[in-house]
């Protein structure tokens, strides 16, 4: 396997490339071979991920809360942002996989990309260091960071119309979304919110949740 081209990929050259054959070690292949899989590594790249994410919010966007910053690592260190990564460096070409999981698409599957890139960023760290990794992890994922960071406050408009109505008892509070427009790769949806059939505001967006959310938003406005 050219491991040389993943090297590239990921702009890292490893000192030790038994620990870059570790990383991408599944366990269906250790077992078959009697080897050490990736399980360890993943456990310690999840640890570093998680750090640097935490240390990047915290240096670069000091207007967000606490609970922000918790929210946007939650939404950033995840399953489906870990799978993205491992597809844009063409991770599945360098697994090594026992056959079970080759015949079973395995090497497509993606929980078994996003262990890679945990495997990955620890292999990285224990071969080159912090500087080195973080400059992998930041690279891949500021972007996301930075749309994660646009939206975190979205999240707490229906929680907190819904807090803010239900201070002086129980309240039926209704979405509903009153127009759809435009073709499938492209809509646009109007919602609008109401408190025990009244009609309290009402809100666009490219979902159904981003119009529920901007529906709650500008009632809260509203309501100022």
């Amino acid at each position: 396997m050219n491991l040389e081209k993943l090297e590239n990929e990921i702009k890292y050259t490893f000192k030790n490339k038994e620990l870059l054959k570790k990383a991408l070690t599944h366990t269906s292949y250790a077992n078959e071979k009697r080897i050490e899989s990736n399980e360890k590594l993943e456990f310690l790249g999840d640890s570093i991920l998680e750090f640097i994410s935490s240390k990047y919010l915290y240096s670069n966007y000091p207007n967000l809360k606490e609970g922000e910053m918790t929210k946007v690592r939650a939404t950033v260190v995840c399953e489906k942002s870990l799978y993205k990564i491992a597809k844009k460096h063409n991770f599945s070409e360098f697994l090594y996989l026992g056959k079970s999981e080759q015949l079973t698409g395995g090497k497509n599957r993606p929980a078994i990309l996003a262990d890679s890139v945990e495997a990955i960023i620890a292999a990285m760290y224990l071969d080159g260091g912090l500087k080195e990794v973080e400059k992998f992890i930041i690279n891949n994922l500021k972007e996301e960071i930075e749309i994660a960071t646009k939206h975190v406050g979205d999240r707490d408009y229906k929680t907190v119309l819904q807090e803010k109505l239900q201070e002086h008892g129980d309240v039926k509070i209704v979405y509903e979304i009153t127009k759809e427009e435009g073709p499938d790769h492209n809509k646009s949806f109007e919602a609008q919110v109401s408190l025990n059939g009244k009609v309290l505001a009402k809100g666009k967006g490219k979902s159904k949740k981003e119009a529920h959310m901007q529906a709650a938003k500008k009632a809260l406005e509203n309501m100022k």
